[in-house]
């Protein structure tokens, strides 16, 4: 059945999404995907960079030779 739409058929949805939502609503939501797009872009580029440096750490063979603390900040405070 989508295959049959055609251009006209798409350019009568869209003015039947425009008067139903109207304008400032679409910008809105346009506006909301970008910015979820943005956010998505960003995610993966800050996991691939910890990844690599993850991999980059492991090949130097620093990857876990420095102690941390992680004793809970109430157990350290009783001590």
């Amino acid at each position: 059945m989508l295959n049959n739409i055609g251009p006209a058929g798409l350019l009568l949805i869209a003015v039947v999404v425009l008067v139903l939502f109207g304008r400032g609503k679409i910008a809105n939501l346009m506006g909301e995907v970008g910015k979820g797009i943005t956010a998505f872009k960003r995610g993966v580029k800050d996991s691939t960079e910890e990844i690599e440096n993850t991999q980059t750490a492991e090949n130097s063979g620093t990857a876990g030779t420095t102690a941390r603390d992680v004793t809970p900040e109430r157990e350290r405070d009783n001590a």
